[in-house]
């Protein structure tokens, strides 16, 4: 086992409990298993799923209106008892175990994601995991060391890793396709221009959560002075040897900046936040800007039916990608930015644009993979743990169930 991979359990929330399901409970729930079935069956309201069961028998669940077509095989009953107890978190957990399978994995998350309502807290983690679960969380929770050792966890994995898969300016988030037949290098700059354009003309600029550096470089070419933070070394390191040395690369807390500017750009930061801290975040675009000021902010949001249950306890992401982690109430988020004295102008909202950005990840990374391109120390368990991330979010956002946006937040 790799030190990534061992890292990687670490993050995995209440872990010790969740991986208890022996052999005695499995038989205690199988008697129970069908009726999970039939409630996922009674919860596909749209589309359908084709299950072929442990015994070898085949059930369509769903087909009674139009949707996702997806099919499954369950391996072990056993996977439906980490799915009915620890919801995506046993969803992850059975497919490493080989208790299912699937020709499209992503089908099937957006099958489920689309009939999230009606399927209810089937995807949520229950009783003891659900306690176990939200502890672990909350032990991840971004106070000024919590966040830099959860930025460590997810974007310090190193440099050559991300350089594998990601395009060739290493934008790590949502792309923006200006037609069909663009590439994904020439969408992520069309989304960088996006940015650019909702601050232009201003003469200084604070990024927040820079990345490698792709849109301060953007933002430097389009004549703003740049400040950019961030709380990663290694990508730091990377925007300081690549990018242009007029940038101001700061390692910085967005809680600890000071002075002035006269707009502020974030991409997909306010998601490493964490619920508790959006109005430290709100009262940092507040205190950072001039009056007149805008801050672009592009952010990814969870359909608003969806966040109560969701912010009760932690997903798959929370649990082995992004600690910390929390996706953003967009209602909520409203509201912040009218009691800081924000307006919330010209919104745009481009899923797809992301699912379409992470199949393109997706392709690379196994390609990457193929050709034993990846640094030697991501094993297999590791690479199969990121294939099932970018896969479970492609679903999401195709399903409906999250979405990402853009926004402009001008200073009153």
């Amino acid at each position: 086992m790799s030190a990534h991979q061992s890292s990687s359990d670490d993050l995995a929330l209440g872990a010790p409990v969740l991986r208890g399901q022996t052999g005695w409970l499995a038989r205690l729930w199988t008697g129970s298993a069908a009726r999970l079935v039939e409630r996922i069956d009674a919860g596909l309201v749209s589309g359908s799923l084709q299950a072929t069961l442990p015994d070898g028998s085949t059930r369509l669940l769903g087909g009674r209106a139009p949707g996702f077509a997806a099919r499954v095989t369950l391996h072990s009953w056993r996977g439906l008892v980490r799915v009915a107890s620890s919801g995506s978190i046993g969803l992850y957990q059975a497919w490493e175990a080989g208790e299912w399978s699937s020709p499209d994995p992503v089908e099937m998350f957006a099958l489920f994601v689309a009939n999230a309502d009606a399927l209810g807290n089937l995807a949520r983690a229950r009783g003891p995991w659900r306690l176990a679960a939200r502890l672990a969380h909350w032990l991840h929770r971004n106070t000024r060391t919590g966040s830099q050792r959860n930025i460590h966890a997810h974007y310090d994995l190193g440099n050559a890793f991300y350089a594998e898969w990601l395009d060739p300016d290493m934008v790590y988030s949502s792309a923006r396709w200006a037609s069909a037949g663009e590439d994904l290098a020439a969408a992520q700059q069309h989304k960088l221009q996006t940015i650019v354009d909702r601050v232009a003309g201003a003469g200084s600029v604070l990024e927040i959560g820079c990345g490698w550096g792709a849109l301060a470089q953007r933002l430097h070419e389009a004549g703003a002075a740049v400040t950019a933070i961030s709380l990663s070394d290694e990508q730091l390191a990377w925007a300081r040897r690549n990018r242009s040395p007029q940038i101001e690369f700061r390692k910085q807390d967005y809680r600890d900046v000071s002075g002035q500017f006269e707009a502020i750009a974030s991409v997909e930061m306010v998601e490493a936040v964490g619920r508790e801290y959006w109005p430290d975040f709100f009262d940092c675009l507040t205190r950072c800007l001039k009056p007149g000021g805008r801050a672009a902010i592009q952010y990814i949001a969870i359909r608003e039916a969806l966040f109560p249950a969701y912010s009760r306890s932690a997903d798959f992401i929370q649990a082995y990608i992004f600690p910390g982690g929390m996706l953003v109430s967009e209602a909520e988020f409203r509201a912040l930015a009218a009691s800081h004295g924000l307006d919330w102008c010209d919104q745009a909202d481009f899923p797809l644009d992301y699912a379409e950005t992470l199949k393109c990840w997706r392709e690379r990374f196994d390609l990457a993979i193929a050709e034993g391109r990846l640094p030697p120390e991501f094993d297999a368990r590791f690479q199969r743990l990121w294939r099932f991330y970018l896969m479970y979010c492609e679903g999401g956002f195709r399903g409906g169930g999250i979405t990402v946006s853009q926004v402009t937040l001008v200073k009153r």
